[in-house]
């Protein structure tokens, strides 16, 4: 799938296989990524002066806002963030600054670019594997005499206040010869599951990773001290000898030759790329950084985070570990539920920089009933799910997901409106009891009905202050 293979009819669509409602943000984000694949099909000249159309959505929590960002970039296969205004500090507090978002950005697209990149390596490396688990199986069957070498000692290395041990390279040692058939006489067995109680040791790459936090003019930010130690000259990471069973085995060998098979750098540069022609941010609580400009008071900070993202947004450099990468046309889609402030609270800047508004709808009674019921990943598929596990055939009547949705409506205005994610909360209020005794219950069948629905959650919401704590 290639960026804007889809229309914009098409990806509204897709968005509602998983998103009940909000149609103006879903064509809003339609008809921006459709204007991606538009702008590479211009000449030369005007593609890079064809600005991204960022967008703000304007909505209470829980209504699809996040939702809506996060599948358009699982469709598009686009590099996503999504990172809180409210997490920023302005360049000179102590905290995150905003180009760490970039940063955050990129390291996205690296893993999308090298999983694309490992499966296209996926047959050869399943093929080294097997041929070195192959020999590694018949040399644990018949061991070779090795001559005897003395011990070697590790050095240690002081590295400012850190302090390593490198263990040099032992010289080459005679590798066991064993024929093709032989070989190919065991890969067939590891294939036919012949072998699958063996077990074999092998040297696996430790990959609990240390990680630092660096202070610097810039904010602080997290450096992994593995990365930053395997640039220097006979620093290899750490490895642990363990004993695994065949497949588990053939599963390590088989990352670790297709790791050797692709190559890092076009990965990054592939993913630099990719992150400049086609990545997506998603600011959440921008509201929160917003401030009242007339009234005096300690938002000093709130509205540097503003003037710190503006040229984030329309446009500068920052630099990576993997380059330098242009930030010009990232889509930026901010949302927030602008109930104390409004988007005028913004400075005028940065409201300049998101010329699409869209507000999102609150959702009532009937929107919950069609999320209970149509999306792909209903909640209540979800618990049917879960409970087959079990042996138990959960049933959900159509009348019962209708009151359930009435008291969703019902609690989201008795208490705070968080909209679907009131759901959450009713359904594990609901099903509370069946899902603690459902292992002593294999083989049966649970009918959600109006009655059942009633008698579990009328003396909850009856009582306001058990509701404002349970529901």
């Amino acid at each position: 799938m290639t960026l804007g293979n889809f229309t914009p009819r098409e990806t509204v669509g897709e968005l509602d296989r998983y998103i009940i409602g909000q149609d103006k943000a879903k064509r809003a984000v339609a008809i921006a990524l459709r204007n991606r694949w538009r702008r590479q099909q211009v000449t030369d000249e005007l593609r890079d002066e064809i600005a991204p159309r960022n967008i703000i959505m304007i909505g209470p929590t829980g209504v699809g806002k996040t939702e809506i960002a996060r599948r358009l970039a699982k469709l598009a296969r686009a590099p996503f963030v999504k990172v809180e205004a409210s997490k920023f500090t302005e360049v000179g507090y102590v905290g995150r600054d905003v180009e760490s978002m970039i940063r955050d950005l990129v390291e996205n697209a690296i893993q999308i670019c090298e999983w694309e990149a490992l499966e296209g390596v996926q047959t050869r490396a399943q093929d080294s594997a097997e041929e070195r688990l192959a020999r590694m199986i018949l040399l644990a069957q018949r061991p070779q005499a090795q001559p005897q070498q003395s011990e070697v000692k590790p050095q240690t290395h002081q590295f400012g206040p850190l302090s390593f041990q490198i263990t040099p390279q032992q010289g080459p040692q005679a590798q066991a010869f064993f024929s093709d058939s032989e070989v190919n006489d065991t890969r067939q067995r590891i294939r036919n599951g012949e072998l699958d109680d063996v077990e074999v040791e092998l040297d696996v790459t430790d990959t609990n990773n240390p990680f630092m936090t660096i202070f610097g003019a810039q904010g602080t930010e997290e450096v992994n001290l593995q990365d930053m130690m395997s640039q220097m000259p006979g620093f290899k990471g750490r490895t642990k000898r363990r004993r695994l069973k065949v497949p588990e085995a053939l599963e390590v060998l088989k990352q670790e030759e297709a790791g050797k098979l692709i190559d890092r750098d076009a990965v990054q540069r592939d993913a630099v790329q990719r992150t400049e022609q086609a990545g997506i941010v998603f600011l959440d609580e921008i509201d929160k950084v917003s401030s009242d400009r007339r009234v005096g008071g300690p938002d000093v900070s709130r509205e540097g985070v503003q003037r710190d993202l503006l040229p984030i947004v329309e446009g500068s450099t920052v630099s990576t570990k993997y380059g330098v990468v242009k930030t010009d046309h990232i889509l930026f889609i901010a949302a927030g539920a602008f109930h104390v402030s409004k988007v005028a609270d913004l400075i005028p800047e940065l409201q300049g920089r998101f010329p699409i508004r869209v507000e999102l709808d609150s959702l009532e009674k009937g929107d919950f009933v069609r999320i209970l019921v149509e999306p792909k990943n209903a909640l209540t598929k979800q618990y049917q799910a879960l409970m087959a596990t079990e042996g138990i055939e959960l049933v959900f009547e159509p009348n019962a997901i209708e009151e359930l949705a009435g008291y969703a409506a019902e609690a989201n205005r008795r208490a705070e409106n968080i909209g679907a994610r009131r759901l959450y909360t009713i359904m594990e209020a609901l099903l509370e009891e069946l899902s603690y005794h459902a292992s002593e219950r294999a083989d049966s069948k649970f009918v959600v009905d109006v009655e059942y629905v009633r008698t579990t959650l009328e003396p909850i919401l009856a009582d306001e202050d058990l509701a404002k704590y349970i529901l």
